[in-house]
């Protein structure tokens, strides 16, 4: 295990009784509270220095609210230092008093994600209102957490190339299809995408798009070795996705995965890895 305290760049909490979550209706697994102290018990092996709460996917007439409600769960636990929330980049220009309001919500707030995996569409994120709703986020000082599946990376390549001012964070290795152990041309894509310099990556998610129940550390490994490979040190970031990773793995397991894969990094690129990086981005 580490020999020094990670920060999580990537944590949900939620209570489905509090607030409409619709993509957890009917799920066994999910459906059900996962707050500070479900998070206490999961990463009680771990030490965990910091916390960046990330959108949870609410009924959108709760994506206001819930920066009250995760601002009240940092007075539970004073390790959650930043918040991605949810913001419609969609809505382009008429996006702008919706992140003033985020910005009023308090300095918790560092960034935002549209979460665009579910959408149809490949070029949902390369659409100009789109755009422009993303451009607008260097002028309130928000960072852009992009959340897709495999198959979207050339929208997100279009658009993190259209808002150089922005600073962007590609979660969970953009999906690749891990289960099937299919590289291309996912392998091309996140290496065009590395080249552009106001984007990093998150290094997070990945047990998930394996087989859940069998999955081994070999068939991760050749995916986060090109993701170090082309971003680089300076440029990743751990992610515990949690709760959502334990439909595949428990909290430590996937920790202990990553640092196995990760052990010949120098002990200044596993702190970067592992904290500092992610420290930098979100202004903790």
């Amino acid at each position: 295990m580490l020999e020094f305290p990670l920060i999580d760049a990537h944590v949900h909490l939620w209570d489905p009784q509090h607030f409409r979550m619709p993509w957890l209706d009917g799920d066994q697994k999910l459906g059900k509270r996962f707050a500070i102290p479900e998070y206490q018990a999961h990463s009680a092996d771990v030490q965990v220095e910091a916390i960046v709460y990330v959108e949870v996917g609410l009924a959108p007439q709760y994506s206001l609210l819930e920066p009250v409600w995760v601002a009240n769960r940092a007075r539970e636990d004073q390790r959650i230092q930043g918040m991605v929330a949810a913001a419609p980049l969609e809505f382009g220009e008429q996006l702008r008093e919706y992140l003033s309001a985020l910005k009023r919500a308090g300095p918790l707030v560092k960034g935002v994600r549209r979460l665009v995996q579910d959408e149809p569409d490949a070029e949902f994120s390369a659409r100009p209102a789109f755009i422009r709703g993303a451009q607008m986020l260097a002028e309130f000082d928000f960072s852009c957490d992009c959340c897709i599946r495999h198959w979207q990376m050339p929208s997100i390549i279009k658009l993190v190339r259209a808002c150089p001012e922005t600073q962007f964070m590609l979660d969970h290795l953009g999906k690749p299809h891990i289960k099937n152990h299919v590289l291309d041309p996912w392998r091309a894509q996140i290496k065009e995408l590395a080249q552009l310099p106001n984007v990093m990556c998150k290094i997070s998610g990945i047990v998930t798009e394996a087989d859940h129940a069998h999955w081994t550390p070999d068939d991760l490994k050749p995916y986060v070795e090109h993701t170090l490979a082309v971003f680089g040190e300076d440029r990743v970031a751990f992610g515990g996705d949690w709760p959502v990773a334990t439909l595949a793995s428990p909290y430590d397991r996937w920790v202990k995965t990553l640092d196995s894969l990760t052990s010949h990094l120098s002990v200044q690129a596993k702190r970067k890895l592992w904290a500092d990086n992610a420290r930098r981005f979100y202004r903790l």
